[in-house]
């Protein structure tokens, strides 16, 4: 209980609908609301993303600063996929309903959507989930900085990133025209196997994730 809290005040909130707090919408298909301390003022250590997806959209490459992550799938199908900083591997978890993936707090992951209708709920042990996005590392992240670390061509570095928008959450973007250039992107067949207890491991670089910048959801 939290000892802070006037469970006599008329202001207490007991109840929510998490409907009415979106936190972002790409498109009627593609969508995330959001439940935090801010929405429902008697949570504790709980908060609660409520995510749509159609098939192969991306919950971008982000990561939990402050809270771990359990993706419960109530529908559809999608794969949970996690960098484990202690074997630099890239780890994928296919759900289906039912079926859980845990994200440790501070671990870099994203989730892809393998069928359509796909309904994920991420729930968080911590009153309001702080999130790194990886499109704000791409673009907030200076150019002259990533070209002199990486010996690249800073100008091409510029031109590759160009497309990215900082907090996208939800890609590829609407506007996206790869399909018009027949260079539609077609995920690895791990991605739409949904076998049970299977395990899926690619290789990973050991890189640093900077610690800027932050987003509450409110």
């Amino acid at each position: 209980m939290v000892s802070y809290m006037d469970y006599t005040s008329p202001s207490t909130q007991f109840t929510f609908d998490i409907n009415k707090s979106l936190l972002v919408k790409k498109d009627n298909q593609n969508y995330i609301n959001v439940l935090s301390v801010k929405q429902l003022n008697t949570l504790e250590n709980t908060s609660l993303l409520d995510i749509f997806l159609s098939v192969n959209n991306v919950v971008e490459p982000h990561y939990h600063q402050n809270a771990a992550e359990l993706v419960y799938c109530i529908s559809g199908a999608a794969t949970v996929s996690l960098l484990n900083p202690f074997t630099k591997q890239i780890q994928n978890y296919p759900i289906t309903p039912g079926q859980v993936a845990n994200v440790p707090q501070g671990w870099w992951h994203y989730e892809v959507a393998t069928v359509d209708d796909t309904h994920l709920l991420a729930i968080f042990n911590a009153p309001t989930p702080e999130v790194i996005l990886g499109s704000d590392i791409l673009k907030l992240t200076p150019p002259d900085i990533m070209a002199h670390t990486y010996c690249m061509d800073e100008n091409q570095w510029k031109k590759a990133i160009a497309p990215v928008k900082p907090a996208t959450f939800i890609g590829p973007p609407a506007n996206c025209n790869r399909a018009s250039e027949g260079a539609t992107h077609q995920y690895p067949q791990q991605y739409i196997n949904h076998y049970e207890n299977q395990m899926y491991t690619t290789p990973a670089y050991n890189y640093q994730i900077p610690s800027n910048p932050q987003y509450y959801f409110y």
